[in-house]
């Protein structure tokens, strides 16, 4: 019981969003005649103005509020389940195992392998059943070039899959006991979208790395880089890293200065080649984060590591957020307004989120360009004396230890009989 109390007293002091104390607007467009959802995409530059993670957006009618929900086809990565092996051995001369795949859709197979410096190529089939009609999936190709400072695949990229059982051969110096287990996750449901943030500047080389840097504004979401080089060299593999600091720590000179934070980091990896008869095309050209922000200004840093080799020439270096949707029930001929910049709100909790279901022909939405709200005005500033003045707080706290200082010493004078 006091806890529900505690936590209506909490909720009733919450700051309520009202139009004037917004201090940015955007104008949403809509079709004639919308009817159903709608949808209106946020372009990147308007993380830069509103509170973490959109807690201030509210969407109006006029001056009433409306229900909307942010909505990604991007999903959290999902977790790859091991699977064990069976039925390894050898047939034909070839390294044979069957594997029980989880329920539901997967495609990408992870094999766990140990050796370096092998090609192989991996024939994959599947059923429904034990004993059940077989289906030949296709034949994917391995390989780990280590000698040749050009990586390690061994994923095979199999189409959008729901086979119980899979059955593998493979054909190359890959003995049994070399396959210790694969992976496995579910596909995702849908493929998510990129929105372009900005292109990072030309790399400069320095000794046995080459290094971009660019500054990306305040708690804009980065998701991936895409990393798109140039003909040569048509096949290379090089370490990457990414790393961030904030452009303000950068300019302090009294405050310490933190070191650069890793955000990411991985492997370009580009192989075209045919050898021993294989078709190998495996690339890996992105560092994926998961919505990495920052709350002020920062200097992100890509390092490539080249070794003894000629950097690479790329063409475009593009910084990329996926796509978030504002989806609502628009009104029929009702006019709305996007509005934000209120820093104190929490995010909104509508009944909305709870039967809403993103539809494929969502009306889309537009956004205008960012004004500032004609009405706005501060927010009176609510918060206990205490809280609005930390300092005085601590000089009467100061005081009282003072005075209770020279209390207790002329008490102690007193018991001893010294005079005062």
């Amino acid at each position: 019981m006091k806890l529900l109390v505690a936590a209506l007293l909490m909720a009733a002091a919450a700051p309520v969003p009202e139009i004037r104390y917004f201090r940015f607007q955007r104008s949403v467009s809509l079709p004639q005649n919308t009817a159903g959802q709608a949808c209106a995409v946020l372009d990147p530059m308007i993380f830069t103005h509103t509170a973490p993670d959109l807690a201030d957006l509210r969407l109006y009618r006029g001056t009433d509020e409306t229900p909307y929900v942010i909505h990604s086809a991007w999903h959290s990565p999902p977790v790859q389940a091991t699977i064990a092996l069976l039925n390894r051995g050898l047939r034909g001369g070839k390294t044979v195992f069957d594997a029980a795949m989880p329920d539901g859709e997967y495609s990408d197979v992870q094999l766990t392998l140990t050796g370096q410096n092998f090609l192989a190529g991996v024939t994959v089939t599947g059923s429904h059943s034990v004993g059940g009609p077989v289906t030949r999936i296709g034949t994917y190709t391995i390989f780990d070039f280590s000698s040749q400072h050009l990586g390690r695949s061994t994923v095979l990229h199999l189409p959008k899959s729901t086979f119980r059982f899979l059955h593998f051969v493979i054909a190359g110096p890959i003995a049994p006991d070399h396959v210790l287990s694969i992976a496995a996750a579910p596909a995702p449901p849908s493929e998510p979208k990129y929105l372009a943030i900005l292109s990072a500047g030309q790399f400069a080389r320095t000794g046995k790395t080459s290094v971009a840097e660019f500054i990306l504004p305040p708690s804009v979401p980065v998701d991936r880089i895409v990393f798109l080089p140039g003909l040569v060299p048509a096949n290379f593999s090089r370490e990457v890293a990414l790393e961030a600091t904030e452009v303000e720590a950068e300019k302090s000179d009294s405050a310490p200065r933190p070191g650069p934070s890793t955000v990411a980091s991985g492997d370009l990896l580009r192989v075209h080649r045919v050898q021993d008869g294989h078709h190998i095309d495996e690339e890996q050209l992105a560092l994926t984060m998961p919505g990495t922000a920052f709350p002020a200004p920062t200097r992100w840093t890509i390092t490539i590591q080249n070794g003894d080799d000629a950097p690479i020439t790329f063409s475009s270096v593009q910084v990329q957020m996926r796509e978030r949707n504002l989806c609502f029930e628009p009104a029929a001929g009702a006019a709305y307004a996007l509005y934000y910049g209120d820093k104190v709100l929490s995010p909104p909790r509508y009944d909305y989120a709870a039967w809403f279901a993103r539809q494929p022909n969502a009306t889309v939405a537009t956004l205008g360009g960012e004004q500032a709200n004609a009405v706005f005005e501060e927010r009176p500033d609510n918060r206990p004396f205490t809280e609005r003045h930390p300092l005085l707080l601590w000089v009467a706290l100061i005081a009282v230890v003072l005075l209770l200082g020279v209390v207790a010493l002329r008490t102690a004078r007193r018991v001893s009989g010294s005079p005062e």
